[in-house]
């Protein structure tokens, strides 16, 4: 057990450390590709931290022996959306909160485009309720449509190359970690702390998740209650970690442009490769991750859709996934 402990408390420091030297290698990375600001975010720091648990989802749909191996992938595809719609917010509404005098705020603003993080929410607000409503009837040609969750992300992703919007003054691009002394770093260093800070995110995560399920079984909690509640939110810590960092240093715009574009990948890249192998059809608890996603981010849409945004409003979200786990425990205690 002190084992178990060590590790599972290395592994979420490893993964801190390595968020650190990834936020800032993907922020060079995007100004080399001269990409918009925002698409930093949501494309190249979203698919980065999202590829572990996509792998995750392929291994236990694709390759999965049993119907239970299975759905750890359909369950996974479900936990992840809900994780980021709910206690990811409100982390950075927590950060941003905390850091304020640090940052020489006078007040608790959200700086962002306002108007595109609703657009954000709408978009994925509506492919979520059709990946919802898929897992909720039977019929033949259910796994062809996977096709068209992978289509919906590459026009989302379409979208965001083609923002050419920049990063505000305020924004400051730290010099690169393995290059503190020079201006412009060569693209080879660049690269290379982007992919390492990558690969280490991905190793300690699986350790992470590892020693989360050995603890749980160490307490004897129900394998469907870890695999449910506390599996999607190690798997999610990476992108949660990301946006605290980003909000520390007062970018939380490219905080939520992370936080929205993880999002969509687990919206269609996980559940596409579901339709594909599974009957993708939810049980209860499923259909409560979907109900509690779904009202989660239906709030955060009204929310920005105003225009102004205190950061103690997202703190409220982050209860919906208390309310989820209380259910799910309630449901299999019955």
């Amino acid at each position: 057990m002190l084992l178990t402990l060590c590790l599972f408390l290395g592994s979420a420091g490893a993964i801190y450390f390595a968020c650190e030297y990834f936020v800032n290698g993907v922020e060079w990375f995007g100004q080399k590709l001269k990409l918009g600001a925002t698409a930093t975010g949501t494309v190249l720091a979203a698919f980065g931290t999202a590829l572990p648990e996509s792998a995750v989802t392929f291994v236990a749909v694709i390759f999965g022996k049993t119907p239970e191996a299975r759905d750890i992938g359909v369950g996974a595809a479900l936990g992840g959306p809900l994780v980021l719609a709910t206690i990811a917010y409100a982390v950075v509404g927590v950060a941003l909160w905390y850091n304020r005098r640090q940052l020489q705020r006078t007040d608790r603003i959200i700086r962002v485009d306002h108007r595109r993080l609703a657009r954000d929410q709408s978009w994925f607000l509506a492919i979520f309720v059709v990946k919802v409503g898929l897992g909720l009837v039977v019929f033949a040609f259910k796994p062809l449509l996977g096709v068209l969750f992978l289509a919906a992300y590459a026009l989302y992703v379409w979208r965001e190359m083609r923002s050419d919007d920049s990063a505000p003054e305020e924004e400051v691009l730290e010099p690169l970690k393995l290059r503190p002394k020079h201006a412009e770093p060569a693209w080879r260093w660049v690269v290379a702390q982007t992919v390492a800070a990558l690969l280490v995110i991905a190793a300690a995560s699986r350790v992470f998740v590892g020693q989360l399920e050995a603890i749980g079984s160490a307490f004897a909690l129900p394998p469907h209650l870890v695999a449910l509640v506390l599996s999607p939110v190690a798997t999610e810590l990476p992108e949660t970690i990301n946006a605290l960092i980003w909000v520390r240093q007062g970018k939380e715009r490219l905080a939520l442009a992370n936080i929205s574009g993880a999002m969509m990948i687990q919206a269609t890249i996980p559940s596409s490769l579901a339709l594909f192998a599974t009957p993708w059809l939810f049980d209860t608890p499923l259909i409560v991750a979907g109900a509690l996603t779904t009202m989660a981010i239906v709030y955060l849409w009204w929310l920005f859709r105003r225009g102004r945004v205190d950061a103690r409003w997202l703190l409220p979200v982050g209860l919906l996934y208390g309310v989820f786990a209380v259910l799910v425990a309630w449901h299999f205690a019955g």
